[in-house]
């Protein structure tokens, strides 16, 4: 199997059962979406699904959130990986946006990358959720599952992964195409013990198919 029949069968089904996949982050505004991100890092979505409500009521928009003192914030999300840090990103990160950007969420990753706690793996996140832009974001689920089934050839770090994806789904594709891999990482291809009996592309998957072949 040639790399551009995987991709094509990989997508053709991720198509079929997934056709509008979508982060399962909450938020209302590309805002909230950002701090949301900020917060998941290292972190579960159900986690930060649980934190956040009272965040965003209590902070609407950067200028507020530019004011707060971190012993504020952290009260609301103590209970997140590595809440001192996050604390001070997010306060960091919406005095910037409230100073040099006027309140207004950068549209393209170098601005968004300005932003303290903010790496290319978020940037990519808000550019793909908000504006539905061919932007990839590789996080573990994606670094991981994109080498496991062979979308990748032992891709050596998430950047060089990024570059093949982009070389291979098509443009209108990826912004569905960072859903497709977080959610079959998340649910069906996990780090420990994969479901393979449940995976709908072990026809594609180049590490089942060679287990299969021994």
């Amino acid at each position: 199997m040639t790399i551009k029949q995987r991709y094509e069968g990989v997508i053709s089904v991720f198509q079929e059962i997934m056709p509008e996949p979508k982060t399962e982050l909450h938020y209302d505004t590309p805002f909230h979406l950002l701090l949301a991100v900020i917060l998941s890092a290292q972190c579960t979505d159900k986690r930060i699904n649980m934190v956040t409500p009272a965040l965003f009521e209590r902070f609407p928009d950067a200028e507020s959130l530019a004011a707060a003192s971190e012993e504020e914030v952290y009260g609301y999300i103590r209970s997140v990986t590595f809440p001192n840090n996050k604390t001070r990103s997010l306060i960091k990160a919406a005095r910037m946006l409230h100073e040099d950007f006027g309140g207004e969420m950068p549209q393209d990753i170098d601005n968004l990358m300005k932003l303290p706690g903010v790496g290319r793996k978020t940037a990519n996140v808000m550019l793909s959720v908000v504006w539905n832009k061919a932007a990839m974001a590789v996080d573990t689920h994606v670094f991981r599952v994109s080498n496991r089934i062979g979308l990748t050839n032992d891709s050596p770090n998430p950047r060089e992964t990024e570059k093949t994806l982009m070389r291979y789904i098509p443009e209108h594709l990826v912004s569905r195409a960072h859903h497709w891999l977080i959610l079959h990482g998340r649910y069906v291809c996990k780090a420990r013990r994969p479901d393979c009996l449940d995976c709908p592309i072990t026809a594609y998957c180049k590490s089942y198919n060679k287990k299969s072949n021994k």
